[in-house]
């Protein structure tokens, strides 16, 4: 919120002081006790040399078409030579003149520039006539485009030849910008500014006095109004204005919006932005002529019915959801506490308007301007809450304002469709509570000063003060709330510095957060970088490698991006565009993991269910080597990203872990990719990302996994212990099987492992043949068995037993031949 720090004089018994030092410290106060301050400007800044000039003579420019040449009264002795191309300049007009010395902002660049004498096509120019875009101001906030030409006052204006432009346009008023929370709406007002700032300095507030005046007919016999539910607004009311002039704004009406941030635009839609900054509260003009039908109505939105609003842009309603104002059942005007419609706009030609004042609902009014992308100043206020008690009267205000400024005549009567009465809201602190909260000595008579400081109305009953609540202040309903309110204008520096006190309790993770965080540093001990994806992307990439792709997937009803609209079901795809994106920035041997939660969604109405997954992957190089590379560098395959997973589960502490080559994961290569088990409980897979992703994004092969964290949690052990290195001798036994080539690995192994007993230590795979030499549909495998008591040495004959149980083993169970 910028506030004009001479506006808000007005709204005060004593003025604070304007000059540069003492806004600095007022901002530095603001920041101590209430918001945050962005900055102190002027409009100005440092520009100087702007004066007021009148046009006396313009005169066609000899060599050029679009120059003429000028003669200016500055309220000196002689007229002043300017050539200017302004294609609005004529005799009469008072305007801005940047003499020569003086210094003005380039509207290009930004920079400040001196004005010198300059020859224009053989014509010297004493200055420069300038548009409000060419001295600091915003094409935002300017009231006419830079290509209109020059600025010009007003009639109304009452300024002379020579005056200081920069005070003329309250270019040299310091403005205080507040970053505001969502919880101070009061501050978007400047009354409410106004009781911020006189609590702070201890001074009262004086509300704006207008007078109305009606006149016939009787409002009630031009327009009827009505609201559909009191769930869509608790304050409804309207004015009628007959006969006004459609014009320019007066300056002093036009400083104001500009000093504000706002553009002026015409009279009566400045009157409906200077009420709203005044009190906080919006409203909105209709052209009563451009209505076809004389009813108006709070509704919500139906079927297939669309606005235009004043923005330009043709939006389709949310039917049931959206609140319009329309003319009963005909097309709406205008989405109700956000955006007008162009259908019922103001301009030059109305002649008889009407101006809403209301209180909709904040929540419905966040819904609408979300679901249009629409954040204008009105909805940032009903969002947030706005005063009720002065709904009706900034109403009564812009009217008055209506009748003075745009020579209307209001119709007698306030409409008002509902008018649900604000329940007032007390509440009971003691000073002994305000001292044991706040740590402080205060007496009675330094809280009820404080509640007066913030004009809080109050009562004492028994040492504890009864406090209403105003309705500006919609920040306010617990105790809470007003000690904070105490603490912050006795000044948190005030406060006293004590150590916390009470019985502490030492902090710890959960066993899930342990296990959690030691898998992040087991992969990454293996050599792998964390990656940390977006949770949300498009509905294809969510289900890519889910578990169950059949499983309805979680959209937002908002989404920030047409590919940021779904919840992943799985980690791998966030992982594979990260992969993506090195490939794409040269870099080729990629090691990622990321730990996240995935979302499996429910019924229509409840929570997705939050799964803590685990996924990594392998791309590029295993290794690298600047000579001799044909010896040390290797590309990954499936046995480099098991690698991981198998030392990865052990160190975390599962056992019996198992893998099952399967083809039932689409996206995965069909013949290099397995599913993995501990017992029968299912852990996740791992294996070749299938190459038609990997093509497609230009992608060397990728090897990756994706594990359910919890599944693997759950079926860790407690602890995991690490052995002592025993001092006693291994003892091998190598086994080649002529075996089935459709018998796996895993198979023998799990033979092995089954009938091998307490002694062997581990099984290695070193030799695999199939060939010419062996008969069809056999191959060869060869085994290394290590053997190791941590007790004692073994003695050959144990070894030799062990050993043989296990050959016959595998003849009988998988009719393996010893060779």
């Amino acid at each position: 919120m910028k506030t004009s720090l001479t506006w808000l004089n007005e709204y005060l018994e004593e003025s604070v002081a304007v000059d540069e030092q003492s806004a600095a410290d007022l901002a530095e106060r603001i920041e101590r006790t209430s918001v945050e301050v962005d900055s102190v400007t002027t409009l100005a800044g440092k520009q100087d040399g702007l004066v007021v000039a009148q046009v006396k003579t313009v005169a066609p420019h000899p060599d050029s078409d679009h120059m003429v040449i000028t003669q200016v009264d500055t309220g000196q002795d002689e007229l002043i030579q300017v050539v200017t191309g302004a294609p609005n300049v004529a005799e009469g007009q008072y305007v801005i003149l940047a003499q020569v010395g003086s210094h003005i902002i380039d509207h290009n660049t930004g920079d400040m520039i001196e004005i010198k004498q300059a020859t224009l096509r053989g014509e010297t120019s004493f200055g420069m006539l300038v548009a409000l875009q060419e001295i600091g101001f915003d094409n935002k906030i300017a009231p006419k485009d830079f290509d209109a030409g020059i600025y010009v006052f007003g009639e109304e204006d009452n300024v002379h030849a020579g005056d200081d432009a920069i005070a003329i346009l309250g270019m040299n008023e310091p403005v205080i910008d507040t970053d505001l929370t969502p919880n101070r709406s009061d501050m978007l007002s400047m009354l409410g500014t106004a009781y911020e700032f006189g609590a702070m300095l201890g001074i009262k507030v004086v509300i704006p006095d207008f007078d109305l005046v009606e006149y016939e007919p009787l409002a009630a016999d031009q327009i009827q109004i009505s609201v559909e539910s009191d769930e869509l607004a608790s304050k409804y009311a309207v004015r009628v204005i007959n006969n006004i002039t459609v014009k320019d704004s007066p300056l002093w009406l036009q400083k104001r919006l500009w000093n504000a941030g706002m553009r002026p635009i015409n009279n009566v839609v400045d009157i409906t932005n200077y009420m709203m900054l005044v009190y906080g509260q919006p409203l909105h003009a209709f052209d009563l002529d451009k209505l076809t039908i004389k009813q108006l109505a709070v509704r919500r939105a139906k079927n297939n019915e669309q606005l235009t609003t004043l923005d330009g842009q043709t939006r389709q309603l949310r039917a049931g959801e959206d609140i319009v104002i329309a003319t009963n059942d005909a097309q709406p005007l205008m989405l109700a506490g956000v955006m007008g419609g162009m259908s019922s706009e103001v301009d030059r030609s109305t002649k008889n308007i009407l101006i809403e004042s209301a209180v909709f609902n904040p929540s419905l009014v966040r819904a609408t301007a979300r679901r249009h992308n629409i954040h204008s100043e009105a909805s940032s206020r009903f969002e947030r809450g706005v005063n009720s008690d002065h709904t009706f009267t900034a109403l009564d205000h812009a009217a008055s304002l209506v009748d003075t400024l745009a020579t209307g005549q209001v119709a007698r009567g306030l409409l008002t469709a509902i008018n649900q009465p604000r329940e007032a809201i007390q509440q009971v602190i003691a000073v002994n509570r305000v001292n044991h909260i706040l740590g402080t000595t205060l007496t009675l008579a330094d809280v009820t000063t404080i509640l007066d400081r913030l004009a809080f109305e109050y009562t004492i009953v028994d040492s504890k003060i009864n406090v209403v609540l105003p309705a500006r202040r919609p920040d306010m309903s617990i105790e809470a709330d007003l000690i904070e309110e105490i603490a912050r204008l006795y000044g948190y520096d005030n406060l006293p510095v004590t150590l916390p006190y009470g019985p502490t309790t030492p902090g710890s993770l959960t066993k899930a957060q342990r296990q959690i965080r030691a898998s992040r540093k087991i992969l990454e001990s293996l050599g792998m970088n964390q990656a940390i994806s977006y949770a949300l992307t498009t509905p294809e990439k969510a289900q890519q490698f889910a578990e169950n792709p059949a499983a309805k997937v979680v959209t937002l009803d908002y989404p920030m991006s047409s590919d940021r609209t779904t919840v992943r079901q799985n980690l791998l795809a966030g992982v594979l565009e990260d992969v993506a994106y090195n490939v794409n920035h040269s870099v080729r041997d990629i090691a990622l993991y990321e730990q996240g939660r995935v979302f499996v969604a429910n019924g229509k109405n409840e929570l997705p269910t939050e799964i803590e997954h685990l996924a990594g992957v392998l791309t590029g190089n295993i290794a690298e080597s600047s000579w001799q590379q044909e010896k040390a560098e290797r590309v990954v395959d499936f046995y480099d990203i098991k690698g991981i997973v198998v030392a990865y589960l052990e160190q975390i502490g599962v056992k019996n872990v198992r893998y099952v080559a399967t083809d039932r994961h689409a996206n995965m290569h069909p013949g290099r990719t397995a599913d993995i088990y501990t017992d029968d409980v299912y852990l996740g897979f791992v294996g070749q990302i299938h190459p038609k992703i990997t093509r497609a994004k230009k992608m060397t092969p990728v090897y990756g996994f994706e594990l359910n964290l919890f599944t693997v949690m759950s079926a860790a052990k407690e602890t995991v212990s690490y052995q002592p290195v025993t001092r006693f001798p291994q003892v091998s036994r190598d086994v080649a099987l002529l075996i089935n080539d459709t018998i796996t690995n895993e198979q023998v192994m799990t033979v092995i492992h089954q009938v091998a007993g307490s002694k062997l230590a581990d099984v290695t795979l070193f030799d695999v043949y199939a060939g010419d030499k062996l008969p069809t549909g056999k191959k060869s495998l060869a085994y290394q068995l290590t053997y190791q008591n941590n007790e004692g040495t073994l003695v050959e004959s144990e070894v030799n037993d062990d050993f043989e149980v296990v050959t016959k083993a595998l003849v009988a169970e998988l009719g393996a031949d010893i060779r």
